[in-house]
């Protein structure tokens, strides 16, 4: 039977699309697909998922016949700390919005969204299971800036869709402020990101515990491969990447 305290959060629910109607996050016409809030039917069926075949190291889709061993242009000079890497979507269009608007404008409601998304990706959620999964964390100042840390908030969604004893656990502290690194190179980004991060002190560390790292998107690598070196040298030795977009 259903509890009841669930029958009247969908009733509130309800009444609220009565008169609020819920507006798709990219093109801001009325959400017309079931089971969905915030991405109308045709803006959904614009995501590019990826489901393989992929890198196996960032999960960039690899189209058409694959070889064996093809090497990945996103990825080929990253010299990775980390084992492997997935990824929910290309970073395109309406999921580009998404994690925009979270990242930028505060829109944590669309957490909801991507959590959905999470649950229609085939695969990703077995991948994930059973991990620690290690967002990447931001510099205190600009977490009190944000107000939030959407990797953190992100590492939640996965953890929650995931289920199976996925938990979220935060080993790693950013001891250099760095400038934004949207329009860096790969070689710059890592110059900056020499460094930046350290392991929280006191905490406990077992070579054969999987982690996964969670970052919202993968551009070059970089900062969550910093990480993982962070993560390596202190023992962890069992490492693995997820990010929600590949940009």
């Amino acid at each position: 039977m259903e509890p009841a305290h669930t029958g009247w959060r969908m009733w509130l629910r309800t009444l609220r699309d009565v008169w609020f109607p819920p507006v798709c996050a990219h093109c801001r016409r009325l959400v017309d697909a079931p089971g969905r809030r915030h991405l109308c039917a045709h803006c959904a069926s614009q995501l590019l998922r990826v489901e393989g075949p992929h890198c196996p190291t960032c999960g960039y889709p690899f189209f058409g016949d694959t070889e064996v061993d093809r090497e990945c242009e996103h990825c080929s000079t990253l010299d990775p700390e980390f084992f492997q890497g997935r990824t929910v979507v290309l970073l395109r269009g309406p999921a580009r919005t998404l994690v925009l608007d979270i990242k930028y404008h505060g829109a944590l409601h669309l957490f909801e969204e991507i959590e959905l998304i999470v649950r229609e990706t085939v695969g990703f959620l077995d991948y994930l299971r059973g991990a620690v999964l290690v967002p990447v964390p931001l510099h205190p100042r600009k977490q009190r800036e944000r107000g939030y840390n959407q990797s953190r908030l992100l590492a939640a969604t996965f953890a929650r869709a995931a289920g199976g004893g996925t938990t979220v656990a935060e080993p790693l502290r950013r001891v250099v402020d760095t400038p934004t690194q949207t329009r860096l190179d790969r070689r710059t980004r890592q110059r900056n990101l020499k460094n930046a991060f350290a392991l929280v002190p006191g905490r406990p560390i077992d070579p054969a515990q999987r982690l996964v790292l969670v970052d919202d998107v993968f551009t070059t690598g970089s900062t969550l491969n910093a990480c993982a070196a962070v993560l390596r040298r202190a023992g962890h030795l069992n490492l693995d990447v997820a990010t929600f977009g590949h940009g």
